[in-house]
């Protein structure tokens, strides 16, 4: 009879000792969530807040926003693809699309939504849109699988394919070579269109001259003769 009390009063004990066990972990669980929800979130959503307004900040001053999608290239490719792009001292980042989005939207960038599914990078530039839309165009021919989505230049949003016009185009040094030589051409025909005028004047006024003297010098022998006469008629 003893062995059957002490036995049920252990098997009490162990279950009054797990049912207090649970009860301690269900309110340290009601705990962290309440944590979370009071503290955490609230820190986060103002993190984000402020990180969709410094990025629509940066994308209202950028002349050049590309999207990427970067699917199937490693990290030593991307480090390669970001040091290429900050000698055009442009910057490249992974963003979250729904901050991209948000971001978009505050700066006041619209029809690129459509554009952020799936894995998507961001490429921006401050000064020269040219050499990092090539650079960008050119690491895309060398990678099958990185794509570019799209983007704004100088404020106008443009398709793939626009970009990737424009990629094609001469560089920035190269059209000014052009530039400076179609220049330096229309120069030099300037000049010699010039130098003749001035031959033909030059030839024009020896004429001129060679009439007046001829004249002067008829007019003299007009003006002697007529003074031999009138000596003349003095003797007489």
């Amino acid at each position: 009879m003893v062995s059957f009390i002490t036995v049920l009063t252990s098997n009490t004990a162990t279950a009054s000792s797990a049912s207090l066990g649970w009860t301690s972990i269900i309110w340290l669980v009601l705990l962290l969530v309440a944590f979370y929800f009071i503290l955490i979130r609230p820190q986060r959503k103002k993190e984000k807040k402020e990180e969709v307004k410094k990025l629509a900040e940066e994308m209202k001053e950028a002349k050049l926003i590309l999207l990427t999608d970067y699917r199937g290239i490693n990290v030593s490719d991307v480090t390669k693809l970001r040091a290429e792009l900050r000698n055009s001292k442009s910057e490249y980042r992974v963003i979250k699309n729904n901050i991209t989005r948000r971001a978009l939207a505050e700066a006041g960038i619209e029809g690129l939504d459509n554009l952020l599914e799936g894995p998507t990078a961001v490429v921006m530039n401050n000064e020269d849109y040219l050499e990092t839309a090539k650079a960008i165009y050119n690491y895309s021919k060398d990678n099958d699988f990185y794509k570019i989505k799209g983007g704004v230049i100088d404020g106008k949003v443009m398709t793939a394919e626009e970009i990737i016009t424009l990629a094609k185009l001469p560089s920035r040094e190269t059209l000014l070579s052009m530039l400076a030589g179609a220049l330096l051409g229309n120069i030099s025909k300037v000049a010699v269109a010039l130098n003749e005028v001035k031959k033909q004047k030059e030839a024009a006024g020896e004429k001129v001259t060679v009439a007046v003297a001829a004249e002067e010098t008829t007019v003299s022998t007009e003006e002697a003769k007529e003074d031999e006469l009138r000596r003349l008629t003095a003797l007489e």
